[in-house]
């Protein structure tokens, strides 16, 4: 098969100031074999940087988050937060032609993510070893539950199960009960090791011209993620206990009730700031010098009773004035907010954080990414694909005729 250009991606959305310097990522190609969150979530920080992402799908229902739930306008939450700005071939890896297709697409590409079931990749010649001995220059990422060796190498790793295996849920919730993360934690703390791993392992190659191999397992990121609990227990010898939205050495610090329903948070990291919040948030100035709150040592060892008070007080006020009288006290506060107020929140309004992105099921709503680049142009921020929405193109690209294209679908191979 012939090795073509395949045809360009949509252009960035242009910086309204003067010329700019183009995203980090523009010219380099990346091609996914990808599922769930763990492997989207950290291609799509690639696109956003201007990478052209390749997703390669099943052609029987493509990546099986396309089907979790139909939240967002008919298509999946999950799915539209992980995938905007790729383009979805649906590719039948199993059937060798199908191979053969994905190896003329990375004889092109920069950059090979996949995180299919321990042991599968191999077996279809796509792990990361292969792949970096056959395209010198390629950098290819295997993301896992648990790593390629060990006893639990084979394990099952969803991200409940390795948020547990890591003891996040150990530290999560209230003394009861304790509780996993309401986001999958494990699948982006991956995510994201495998974004900073590719952006290292590019930098690398500028300066000795070889890819390489880039291996992220769930556990390891999510253990990392572990170290304040992990180094506390290893190097003190006692686990931090579970506190729900208190913490575990510092009073006040929780969530507490006003009188309009709304909860509001704060916290007091000094005795100083303990004199203020007596002071001119509780309008209590006896309780500042009070032997029983005066330092932080007495107030957690009095817990129950320094929340008592605080939550009288704040009990009296509505949430706008809870916070008002907190801020003006230099008391650190904030909301308990819904997922709801999130999406209006209005520090995220008044910095423009909020464009739209197109899908199958028209223009939806999604957060400009974390990472700003003053100066430079603006994300790619493109649409969600369809489901072998760019397939033929992409073929068509790497030289194949009208009648390969047609057979191939008649086949299954492509879809």
């Amino acid at each position: 098969m012939a090795t073509a250009t395949a045809p360009e991606p949509p252009a960035s959305e242009p910086s309204s100031g003067p010329a700019s310097e183009p995203l980090p990522l523009d010219g380099v190609t990346v091609v996914a074999v990808e599922q769930a969150v763990s492997a989207p979530f950290a291609t799509r920080q690639l696109a956003d940087l201007g990478a052209r992402v390749i997703k390669v799908e099943r052609p029987d229902g493509g990546d099986f988050a396309r089907g979790y739930d139909t939240a967002a306008h008919g298509l999946a939450s999950h799915f539209v937060w992980a995938n905007r700005g790729k383009e979805s071939i649906a590719l039948d890896l199993k059937d060798p032609r199908g191979r053969e297709v994905l190896h003329g697409l990375l004889a092109g590409a920069d950059v090979f993510v996949q995180n299919l079931a321990q042991g599968a990749a191999a077996r279809l010649g796509l792990d990361s070893a292969a792949l970096c001995a056959r395209y010198p220059r390629l950098v290819a990422v295997d993301v896992s539950g648990y790593g390629p060796e060990g006893p639990y190498a084979h394990k099952r790793a969803y991200d409940m199960l390795v948020q547990c295996e890591a003891g996040l849920v150990s530290v999560t919730g209230t003394p009861e009960q304790p509780v996993k993360a309401g986001i999958p934690a494990a699948d982006i703390a991956a995510a994201m090791y495998a974004f900073s791993g590719v952006l290292a392992a590019l930098l690398r190659r500028g300066v000795t011209g070889r890819g390489g191999r880039v291996e992220v397992s769930m556990l390891d990121a999510l253990a990392e993620w572990m170290g304040h609990p992990l180094h506390h227990t290893m190097h003190g010898g006692e686990q931090p206990v579970r506190t729900g939205l208190a913490h575990a050495v510092i009073a006040p610090y929780d969530a507490y009730p006003t009188a309009d329903g709304d909860r509001v948070l704060l916290s007091v990291q000094n005795d100083r700031e303990w004199v203020r919040l007596a002071r001119q948030v509780l309008e209590r100035p006896e309780l500042a010098d009070d032997p029983a709150y005066a330092t932080n040592t007495a107030r957690t060892s009095n817990r129950e009773k320094t929340d008592a008070v605080v939550a009288e007080a704040l009990g009296r006020l509505g949430a706008d004035e809870a916070i008002g009288r907190l801020e003006a006290a230099g008391i650190a506060c904030a909301r308990l907010n819904s997922v709801a107020q999130l999406a209006g929140h209005p520090q995220l309004a008044a910095r423009d954080r909020w464009r739209e992105v197109g899908s199958p099921a028209g223009p939806l709503r999604a957060l400009l990414p974390p990472i700003g680049l003053p100066g430079g142009a603006a994300p790619h921020m493109g649409a969600v694909p369809a489901l072998g929405e760019h397939t033929e193109a992409l073929l068509r690209a790497l030289g194949m005729a009208d009648a390969q294209i047609s057979e191939l679908r008649r086949d299954g191979v492509i879809g």
